[in-house]
């Protein structure tokens, strides 16, 4: 769900003038929501979207994924779940993670370093860089 990442979410919340700290941490707790669902069941969604590339006839990868596998392959678990909201989204990259073949515990807690780590620069940035703005 893409649509709910921190990056959409944070400062929407806050333009609406919802408190800063309620909307990060709504937003961490949706998006860490998503990784533990796509940790649990990255098998079955593994196999779905495999069904439904071959459906659509696409056998190569994307350039997110080509992408994603590169910063995998290049520095690993840690720096990939700490870019990888930016590139893909936090669920999308936990489920990359684990079929690259990380454990699940590892991808959860390093994804939620990284989606504690996002949500407190998105939301300070937010606050901060939409008053200086004026837009709220």
């Amino acid at each position: 769900m893409p649509l709910l990442d921190v990056f959409y979410i944070i400062p929407v919340g806050i333009v609406l003038e919802m408190s800063p700290v309620a909307v990060g941490i709504i937003a961490f707790l949706g998006n860490f929501i998503m990784v533990l669902v796509f940790a649990m069941f990255f098998r079955q969604i593994s196999e779905w979207r495999k069904k439904r590339r071959e459906k659509k006839g696409k056998s190569e990868p994307s350039k997110r994924e080509t992408r994603a596998r590169h910063i995998w392959e290049k520095y690993g678990l840690p720096a990939f779940a700490l870019l990888s909201p930016s590139l893909l989204g936090t669920d999308l990259a936990a489920l990359t993670a684990i079929l690259l073949g990380s454990s699940r515990i590892r991808v959860i807690t390093w994804m939620g370093i990284s989606l504690v780590i996002w949500s407190i620069l998105m939301t300070v940035g937010s606050v901060y860089g939409l008053k200086y703005v004026n837009w709220i």
